[in-house]
């Protein structure tokens, strides 16, 4: 495995883990909507959790996949206004 790989995943699992400390639930009064700002919240974690076996288990491709994945999950919501994060923040693509 190249270094290059283990340093992004490393990366990225950081960066994962921080955007997920800081992405909420966006305030809401629609039952359906919380429910799908709460999908991608227990999608995220599970995807944190997968991602972080993966490394420990050094499948580095896979862990990478993980992270990618729930990062994505997480980008959508704040995307779609289900999530919300502070102001200014770089990890997000608003």
């Amino acid at each position: 495995m190249g270094a290059d790989l283990v340093e992004k995943t490393e990366r990225y699992g950081e960066m994962f883990s921080e955007a997920l400390d800081i992405a909420r639930i966006a305030p809401t009064e629609s039952s359906s909507i919380l429910t799908s700002a709460e999908e991608c919240i227990e999608m995220a974690n599970a995807y944190l959790s997968d991602g972080n076996v993966f490394y420990e288990r050094e499948d580095y491709v896979n862990a990478l996949a993980a992270f990618s994945y729930g990062y994505g999950w997480l980008d959508s919501g704040v995307r779609f206004g289900i999530l919300k994060v502070p102001e200014g923040t770089k990890l997000f693509t608003v």
